[in-house]
């Protein structure tokens, strides 16, 4: 059920030596890869099946800076800055273009909503339009699209998920960093107290700083080392279409769904707020942190019981260097997809545009979104583990904000200055972001 994405062939030579491990082919992984190398630091990527093979190729390809957390907002705008020039930078046609974005609102709540997103925006210097019924109407004359208001950002833009983190990889390797596909990281080494190298399944790289950009592994694979880190897994499914003729032009978001434009004339649509919330041992360890977040929005939320929770319990939580572990078992995560979801999607956009009427849906696919208490990331050194950063926990954002988050990642691991204050994205500001109790930190491999 995966989308097709553009393949990377990794590099059959692992290396003795590196400056800095980045541990995740995503688009996170791959923008601090390429960010490093340019910097002439030596870089080893390490994915354990494909690049892009899980959430970088599954989302939605929405470029925003618009409507986001406001600790959000400074990595949105560095990473559309960023986005204008990626193209040209990699050699190869991400997909990004400035087509804008238009949100509309049709009940009381929506627009309280609209509101908010247009203060943020605003206070950080966003240019935004707010537009009346009428106005919406007026872009969209050939639609029965229900709206009181909308808010548009017209700099706002796409990218195809399907070639962009493929490009940075490909142009990561370029500037000397290896990339090593189907080479999972099995643990991490100590000297000194401070990092001194990775164990892979294919044998050790010895290396003076770390990434974990795992998406929604890296929970499972800081546990092995004591490092608790608040993450949950939330299921979602997007659908494609083949090509539609005289369609939106922009990428649309309302309470039903939302709906991109796409290079080849089709669309990438998914419903918005019904996200789904595993249903595993970790969300029961981590309710207290977000029970919360699940009452705000318990509308928009609902729980799934699926084979994840049976997996839950029989997935190993720690593990020898020397082992098999989770990640080899499992090298890509490729869940169904929510049929009745896409179906009522579909509806909702074939009610608001009938042009999609005859629409053929060519392709749905279901993804798995790694996700914080706060719906914000993770980017920060870990005190505990000199030499280790994290970046994870993107809530379904990632994909937007990847280039700037990865080269916040980068700079944080390599000793640069910050592009963006990465204090908002601290892991202390979650109590459970601390070792464990009873971790062994003083072994040499771990």
């Amino acid at each position: 059920m995966r989308p097709a994405a553009d393949s990377v062939e990794g590099g059959a030579t692992l290396p003795q030596e590196v400056d800095l491990v980045v541990i995740g082919g995503g688009i996170v992984g791959c923008s601090a890869a390429l960010w490093a190398a340019e910097q002439g630091h030596r870089v080893a990527l390490l994915e354990k099946g494909r690049i892009a093979g899980e959430q970088s190729s599954r989302n939605w390809g929405w470029v925003r800076r618009m409507g986001r957390a406001r600790a959000e907002y400074p990595l949105g705008i560095e990473s559309l800055r960023i986005w204008e020039g990626l193209s040209a930078r990699v050699r190869r046609d991400t997909g990004f273009r400035r087509t804008g974005i238009i949100y509309t609102a049709a009940t009381d709540r929506e627009m309280a909503w609209l509101d908010a997103v247009e203060r943020d925006a605003e206070g950080f210097g966003l240019a935004v339009r707010r537009l009346t019924g009428a106005q919406v109407a007026a872009h969209f004359p050939e639609a029965a699209l229900t709206a009181a208001g909308a808010l548009l950002t017209e700099d706002d833009g796409r990218a195809e998920p399907a070639h962009a983190t493929a490009a940075l990889a490909l142009a990561a390797r370029e500037a000397g960093a290896a990339i090593l596909t189907g080479c999972a990281a099995r643990s991490l080494e100590t000297h000194a107290g401070r990092i001194s190298g990775v164990v892979t399944e294919r044998g050790r790289i010895g290396c003076a700083a770390v990434i974990l950009a795992g998406g929604a592994w890296s929970r499972l694979f800081a546990g092995n080392f004591g490092l608790d880190l608040p993450q949950l897994r939330i299921r979602s499914s997007v659908l494609r279409t083949g090509p539609v003729a005289n369609g939106p032009r922009f990428a649309i978001g309302n309470g039903e769904f939302g709906l991109r434009p796409r290079l080849d004339g089709g669309y990438t649509i998914a419903r918005r707020g019904r996200a789904a919330v595993q249903v595993t041992p970790d969300a029961f360890r981590l309710l207290r942190l977000f029970l919360p977040g699940l009452r705000r929005n318990s509308s928009e939320i609902t729980l799934t019981l699926d084979r994840s929770a049976w997996n839950g319990f029989f997935i190993p939580r720690r593990w020898n260097a020397d082992a098999i572990t989770p990640f080899e078992r499992c090298r890509v995560l490729d869940p169904e997809p929510q049929h009745r979801q896409m179906r009522k999607a579909m509806q909702s956009v074939r009610r608001a545009f009938p042009v999609f009427d005859n629409a053929r849906i060519a392709e749905s696919w279901g993804g798995i979104i790694d996700v914080t208490p706060d719906a914000v990331p993770i980017i920060d050194r870990v005190r505990d583990w000199p030499g280790l950063v994290v970046a994870t926990g993107f809530s379904g954002h990632g994909f937007g904000i990847g280039p700037a988050a990865g080269q916040l990642a980068a700079e944080l691991a390599t000793g640069a200055p910050p592009l963006v204050d990465p204090a908002p994205f601290r892991l202390s500001r979650f109590p459970a972001g601390v070792p464990q109790s009873g971790s062994d930190t003083a072994s040499a491999t771990v």
